[in-house]
C-alpha cells in the first residue's frame, strides 16, 4: 500500500467502511484514517494534518460531500491521530469532533499539547502540521460507556488509558470490529504482527496490559489499528500482552548494563529491527521515543514502590 491509497476493509464483517494511508512521516503503510460511510458519516482519526487534503479527497472519493460529514472522532489527542483534527473541522463544518473529555481541552486549545509533542518527538516535528483549535461548542466530549450513534452504525467508547490517559477505543458492533487506537499496538502487515508503542510522557505498562483485557472482552472479530490497517484479530492481542513486557524489560536490563539513559537510547536504536519495514530513520526514531517512554515508566514504577 502506497501513501494516498483508498481502500474498502472488507475484512471480517466489516461494510461501509474505508481506509487511507496517510503517509505520516513520509513513510507508507505506517498511519491511516478510516471513513465510515453510515448514515450519519464519519471520520475515525485524522494524522499529523499534513496531509488533511488527503482526507478530505477521500471522503468525497467515497462520495460524501463535506457538508454532509457528521463526525470527526479521534481516539486519542496525540498529534499522529488528532493533527489534522481541526483542519478537517475547518472544511467539514457540519461536523462534531468526538473525543475523550481529559483530551478536549487540547483540542480547543493545543499549544500545550504542540509543546509536549516537539519535546518528545524532536526533529519529526517537521512532519507535522500545526493544529488547528477547534471551537469548544464543535466538540463532543466523551468518556467510558458513551456511545455516539451513527444510525446504521455506532461508536462505543471504551477507555484504554495505559497509552495516554486520554485515549479510547471505538467499538463498532454493526462491524463486528475496533479502532484500536493504539491500545493493541502497532499492527506491521508486512510481518502480520505487532510492535510496541510506549511513548512518554504517560505510557504505563500495567494500565496497558489492562486496556489488552479490554480489547480481549469485546472479542471482536477485527482489529482496526490507526497504525496500520484492519486485521484479524487471531491472536494479535495475545502477541501484544507478550510484546510489552518483553520491551519494557529490554529497556531495563539496557539500563542495568550502560547505566545512562542516552546510552540505552543509542543501543536500542542500533538493535532496531523495524528499519527494512519502514526506513532506517523512521525505525530509529520509532525506537527512541518509545524508549524513553518505557524509561519514563520506570522512572514512575521506581518512585511508586
Amino acid at each position: 500500500m502506497a501513501i494516498g491509497d483508498l481502500f474498502e476493509v472488507q475484512t471480517g464483517s466489516c461494510e461501509d467502511l474505508y481506509f487511507l494511508d496517510v503517509g505520516m512521516y513520509d513513510t507508507p503503510s505506517y498511519g491511516g484514517a478510516y471513513i465510515l460511510d453510515a448514515e450519519r458519516p464519519a471520520v475515525v482519526e485524522t494524522g499529523l494534518g499534513t496531509r488533511h487534503q488527503d482526507i478530505l479527497d477521500a471522503i468525497e472519493q467515497v462520495g460524501i460531500a463535506h457538508e454532509d460529514l457528521e463526525v470527526i472522532a479521534v481516539t486519542h489527542v496525540h498529534l499522529d491521530h488528532a493533527g489534522g483534527a481541526g483542519h478537517l473541522a475547518r472544511e467539514c463544518e457540519n461536523a462534531e469532533v468526538v473525543v475523550h473529555d481529559i483530551g478536549a481541552p487540547h483540542l480547543a486549545d493545543p499549544s500545550r499539547l504542540v509543546e509536549g509533542t516537539k519535546a518528545a518527538i524532536e526533529d519529526q516535528w517537521q512532519f507535522y502540521a500545526e493544529p488547528i483549535p477547534i471551537p469548544h461548542e464543535r466538540i463532543r466530549e466523551v468518556s467510558d460507556g458513551d456511545v455516539v450513534d451513527l444510525g446504521d452504525h455506532e461508536l462505543r467508547v471504551h477507555h484504554a488509558p495505559g497509552h495516554a490517559p486520554h485515549q479510547v477505543v471505538f467499538e463498532d458492533p454493526a462491524n463486528d470490529a475496533v479502532f484500536t487506537a493504539d491500545a493493541a499496538g502497532i499492527y506491521v502487515p508486512q510481518l502480520d504482527d505487532v510492535v510496541e508503542t510506549t511513548p512518554p510522557a504517560q505510557f504505563h505498562l500495567e494500565k496497558a496490559l489492562a486496556d489488552v483485557e479490554t480489547l480481549r472482552e469485546l472479542d471482536p472479530e477485527t482489529l482496526l489499528y490507526t497504525h496500520f490497517g484492519p486485521a484479524e484479530t487471531d491472536d494479535l492481542l495475545a502477541r501484544y500482552e507478550t510484546v510489552l513486557p518483553e520491551w519494557v524489560a529490554s529497556v531495563e536490563a539496557a539500563r542495568e548494563e550502560f547505566g545512562d539513559d542516552e546510552a540505552v537510547i543509542e543501543h536500542l536504536q542500533r538493535e532496531t529491527e523495524m528499519a527494512d519495514v519502514w526506513s532506517e530513520r523512521k525505525a530509529r526514531d520509532e525506537a527512541r521515543v518509545n524508549a524513553r517512554g518505557a524509561l519514563g515508566y520506570l522512572d514512575y514504577r521506581d518512585r511508586d514502590q
